[in-house]
């Protein structure tokens, strides 16, 4: 699939990597979920890595509750712009899960501490920094959001221009 502009004609790979730096940019994805007939949007901090955002969140908090009873959510990612030309971002539409303890916890805290390595500084000297660490500290679990429905959006391509894409 291509997409014609004014200035020059994209594939799907040019926006898969528009979209990744996006992702790997940011550290704000805002979650939207829904209970009955009321909407709730929260932001977190994540961390992306093999198709899926993983973030940490208090297991009574109310995304995490809607989305637990529901089995989806919806996602954002944009950056800052102070013009509509600069507007570009990720919607998506998939579940949040919680991630055992294992490997993939492992690898998730790992990344997570790496992008945000202030977070290190809530923990004494030569403290193990684990899924059982932020749990107590925190009084949050390690959850990834999985988009199973994904559309990269950037403005300076055209005025509302959308492109469905699997990262």
């Amino acid at each position: 699939m291509t997409a014609k502009t004014k200035d020059s004609t994209f594939d799907e790979r040019e926006f898969r990597t528009r979209a990744e730096a996006l992702v790997k940019e940011q550290s704000t994805m805002t979650l939207a979920t829904s209970g009955g007939d009321e909407a709730w949007a929260a932001p977190v901090y994540y961390n992306y890595r093999k198709s899926g955002f993983y973030f940490f969140s208090d297991p009574s908090s109310r995304h995490i509750q809607e989305s637990m009873k529901c089995g989806q959510a919806a996602a954002a990612i944009y950056a800052d712009s102070a013009s509509w030309e600069g507007i570009r971002g990720v919607q998506m539409s998939g579940k949040i899960e919680l991630v055992p303890v294992g490997l993939e916890a492992v690898e998730a805290i790992r990344g997570y501490l790496k992008k945000f390595s202030f977070t290190k500084e809530f923990f004494k000297g030569g403290q193990s920094i684990d899924l059982d660490a932020f749990t107590k500290r925190f009084r949050v679990k390690l959850y990834r959001y999985t988009p199973v429905l994904l559309y990269y959006m950037d403005n300076s391509i055209r005025f509302g221009f959308r492109e469905e894409l699997q990262l």
